[in-house]
């Protein structure tokens, strides 16, 4: 559907994208990665069209249809929550249109491949009108809307009257029901909360739109993509499997390159040691020119770039008491609307407790009333000895805004070393002079990262965190999760990242109805002791399978087998394709960076004296862009062949209405 070929893209002086190749064919679901700044919203913007690249090629397949979410929103107002989703009818007329020209073409059809690939674009085109036009779209449009989040009273709200968050889970709803080609997706997991984004999941699963996401989400990724392509350098760099692979594959990449850096080097220290011992010896002198030659020309391996490693413990806390905190009968309403209803619930001493519930459920309330920052009816006992560490958005206002990011760190750490301080700093994402910014000029993000800091430098005995992986990149949850699981005191958490409730819970309360209900383990032993007692949706009490096509009917095992079992075929049968598109495109990209290098050497004065060494040059110039054309033909073959075999395997999938 799309092919970058040798694209590269720069700001100003500093290029953010170099001589970067990439397929995305109708059934990839690939996670984009890299670190804040490399470069992911730019190429999302180039797929888009919205930016040009400085240099290389983009092309797509004609009438595209690509739905993006981008991490900020152009205004939406002026209209109703559900009359903006329903915004993706707006697609009608110009499908219609294009049915209208597909047909006309398949009429003129002469070619038997020309004939498959119209066809096929004209079942899809019908498939997505009908399913625009015909099949209930309202009704659709709700329940996605519900299952991002929204009640029915949302439906009929202005959008202006919304958060930037619910703004983008409406915006969401758009995309979602226009069932585009390809969806890009910057960042979605940052404006939902935990049940909205197992419902998403499980929607993009169903969904036939190929996709490019943007997520500091590991499990997410894991779940949804088949495909990881990481910015490193400016370069795209492409692993054919989950997050969880990609790390795999990574870390044996990395080990390779080290070593083979690490060999050159030796290989460099000792042709240097033996040009400096013999360089005054005139009977050594030729072979002193030989090695300067052979230095000179040798390629140099650059030290593989990886992230510093940030081994960061908490300090011991203050031994607590056997009950931290204990609620009896407590009540809690906002504007009359009650929040809970005579609760009561215990913390104890090493309780790793993950709150979940639906939205508007009232876990951010329970922790406020732990924390004791709100007021209620009922009693709270906190024993002596408690010392609390609370992290939330509203924490923040208690900064002192003419600091700097350090001395802010340092006001709470004691006599702590200031090279600890400021590891701590950069594995949140203040590297370098960021840590002398002052705190009145930090963003949101960045003061809720600081805050983070500031939690985990002191030794406190009870933590209460509310969202703290919301503006953390990938390394920057790593951090936190590694530190979250070595800190022996107690903790409470709300967070949708189900990764790290993995590995830091082990009990969660389940946050409905106005009431608490604790359950041993973590999320996925939660989900195993909710679904077999209650075969329903843990976070909503719906049916298990999200709302969309066929909502409502539950997969039988079979289909759940079916499924799984072409998931395992489209990998297997593709993964060697893919992995010799990678082969070729390292062959190119080393035969071009031969050709560089002769090519200079043609171009000094001095080859030309030599008439020997210029026919060699001349030669293996002719033989190496010969080689150059002839793998860039066989890529291009693969690439065509990975797409026909992706398109065949698409229509094999289980459960697909054939009929279009």
């Amino acid at each position: 559907m799309i092919r970058l070929q040798g694209v590269t893209r720069f700001h100003g002086h500093q290029d953010v994208l170099r001589e970067c190749d990439l397929h995305i064919g109708p059934t990839d679901r690939i996670g984009l990665i890299g670190p804040n700044g490399a470069g992911k919203t730019t190429l999302l913007r180039l797929i888009l069209g919205e930016e040009e690249p400085n240099s290389g090629e983009i092309s797509r397949s004609k009438d595209l249809r690509i739905g993006y979410l981008p991490q900020s929103l152009v205004d939406l107002e002026g209209r109703t929550v559900l009359s903006l989703t329903l915004d993706a009818a707006g697609d009608l007329a110009r499908i219609e249109r294009e049915l209208e020209e597909t047909t006309r073409a398949l009429e003129r059809s002469v070619s038997h491949e020309e004939t498959l690939l119209l066809t096929e674009r004209q079942g899809r085109l019908q498939e997505v009108f009908d399913h625009l036009g015909g099949y209930g779209l309202e009704a659709q449009a709700g329940r996605i809307l519900s299952g991002l989040g929204f009640s029915q009273e949302d439906f009929s709200r202005p959008v202006e009257e919304l958060s930037g968050g619910w703004k983008m889970r409406a915006a969401m709803a758009r995309i979602l029901l226009s069932e585009p080609d390809l969806i890009l997706l910057d960042e979605p997991t940052n404006h939902l909360d935990l049940q909205s984004l197992i419902w998403m999941e499980e929607y993009l699963k169903q969904c036939r739109s190929a996709l490019v996401l943007v997520s500091h989400d590991r499990t997410f990724l894991n779940n949804l993509v088949n495909r990881i392509v990481e910015i490193d350098g400016g370069r795209l760099i492409s692993y054919a499997g989950n997050y969880d692979f990609y790390e795999r594959e990574k870390g044996k990449r990395l080990k390779v390159h080290q070593a083979a850096y690490e060999n050159q080097q030796d290989t460099i220290r000792q042709l240097e040691r033996f040009i400096q011992r013999n360089r005054a010896r005139k009977d050594r002198a030729r072979q002193v020119q030989s090695r300067i030659r052979l230095l000179e020309r040798m390629e140099r391996i650059d030290p593989p770039r990886s992230q510093p490693v940030v081994d960061f413990d908490f300090p011991e806390p203050p031994r607590a008491p056997k009950t931290l905190i204990e609620l009896k009968g407590v009540s809690k309403a906002y504007d009359g609307k009650r929040v809970y209803d005579r609760i009561d619930l215990s913390i104890q001493r090493g309780d790793r407790i993950a709150f979940v519930g639906p939205n508007g459920a009232g876990k951010t309330t329970l922790m406020r009333i732990l924390s004791g920052e709100v007021d209620f009816d009922g009693v709270r006992r906190i024993a002596e000895g408690v010392r609390l560490g609370v992290f939330s958005q509203e924490q923040t206002e208690g900064f002192s805004m003419d600091r700097t990011v350090l001395e802010e760190l340092m006001s709470v750490a004691g006599d702590q070393p200031q090279g600890r301080l400021r590891s701590l700093l950069g594995a949140f994402l203040f590297r370098g002079d960021d840590v002398f910014k002052r705190v009145s000029v930090l963003s949101g993000g960045e003061k809720s990262r600081l805050l983070l800091c500031k939690i985990l430098i002191q030794p406190v005995n009870l933590l209460l965190l509310d969202e703290p992986t919301n503006h953390l990149d990938i390394d920057s949850r790593k951090v936190l999760e590694t530190a979250l699981r070595r800190y022996s005191g107690t903790l409470c958490l709300v967070s949708h990242d189900r990764r790290l409730i993995n590995g830091v819970a082990n009990k969660i309360l389940l946050v409905r109805d106005r009431k608490v209900e604790l359950y041993p383990g973590n999320f996925d032993d939660f989900q195993s002791i909710w679904r077999a007692g209650q075969g329903t949706d843990l976070e909503r009490g719906q049916p298990a399978s999200p709302p969309g096509k066929g909502a409502g009917r539950k997969k039988t095992q079979d289909q759940k087998r079916a499924e799984a079992e072409w998931r395992n075929r489209v990998f297997r049968e593709t993964s060697p394709l893919r992995e010799r598109l990678l082969a070729l495109e390292k062959r190119i990209e080393e035969k071009t960076r031969e050709l560089d290098r002769i090519a200079s050497h043609l171009a000094r004065d001095e080859t030309y004296q030599n008439p020997g060494r210029l026919r060699e040059l001349t030669e293996a110039y002719r033989t190496a862009k010969t080689e150059v054309a002839e793998w860039t033909c066989q890529w291009e073959s693969v690439a065509l062949e990975l797409e026909s075999l992706e398109r065949r395997l698409e229509e094999e999938k289980p459960g697909r209405n054939h009929s279009g």
